[in-house]
């Protein structure tokens, strides 16, 4: 290879590398990584963060994604051959559980419906593709949060209201964090009626190449119709579902 061609690869390979790690990268740490000198990766990080790709953290002096990365990796999430075999792939879910299911992920400071096939039931939530919901008080919204570097999920949550929508809606910070460890631990958000009196949910991850959480696979029901150990009971198939949507990403023919 060129060193005119390897040069043009440096700004993927280091994009690559900090979207591969869960917590900022120092420069020592990013040079040794992908073997190149700090004053070249320098001027290389300098540039990204001109152009909001790459964010430097000011207490741990480290380096993550920027909030343009994050627009892209969206962008990324709603092509039309991504949208075509997403809807596909939640069509066969709801076919299984019988019950609403979504593809949602972090839009800034909130989560953003990519996609939704609705249950045949009359007594559904109806929510447009591309509604807005809050991160505190839903599966996605959690699930989401729980999967970030600690140091942008605290950030998030100074910033955001813990508004309540139900008497179940956590509003004290110190618990929702204990909830967040939890499904840290448990790799599933979980809807108690906190966002909507009388609906449940579940949410697993959906992840790219680099096992990275890019958005969450989600059914909801009414508690008069179904219960939270039906979902529960349901989270292998949607794993499997959220499998087959990591892997539509590169592969736009895969189902399950």
């Amino acid at each position: 290879m060129s060193n005119e061609s390897s040069r043009y690869l440096r700004v993927p390979s280091l994009l690559e590398q900090l979207a591969r790690t869960q917590h900022p990268q120092t420069l020592a740490q990013l040079a040794q990584r992908l073997d190149l000198p700090k004053t070249t990766l320098m001027r290389m990080l300098r540039s990204l963060a001109e152009s909001g790709l790459v964010v430097q953290t000011p207490n741990e002096r480290g380096y993550v994604l920027g909030p343009r990365a994050t627009r892209l990796a969206l962008a990324t999430l709603r092509t039309p051959s991504f949208s075509r075999s997403s809807r596909a792939i939640l069509g066969q879910l709801v076919e299984v559980l019988g019950e609403t299911c979504n593809l949602t992920t972090l839009d800034g400071d909130e989560i953003r419906y990519l996609e939704r096939v609705e249950t045949h039931h009359l007594l559904r939530l109806q929510l447009e593709v591309g509604t807005h919901v809050p991160l505190h008080c839903t599966a996605s919204g959690k699930l989401m949060l729980a999967s970030l570097e600690p140091a942008h999920c605290a950030q998030i949550l100074s910033r955001i209201k813990l508004e309540s929508f139900t008497p179940r809606t956590l509003t004290d910070r110190s618990r929702l964090e204990t909830e967040l460890a939890d499904i840290r631990q448990r790799g599933l958000g979980i809807d108690r009626e906190e966002f909507v009196l009388g609906m449940v949910a579940v949410a697993v991850p959906v992840l790219d190449a680099q096992k990275k959480v890019i958005a969450a696979v989600a059914c909801h029901g009414p508690s008069a119709r179904i219960s939270l150990e039906f979902l529960l009971n349901s989270v292998p198939t949607l794993k499997k579902a959220a499998l087959a949507m990591g892997a539509a990403l590169g592969d736009d023919s895969v189902l399950w």
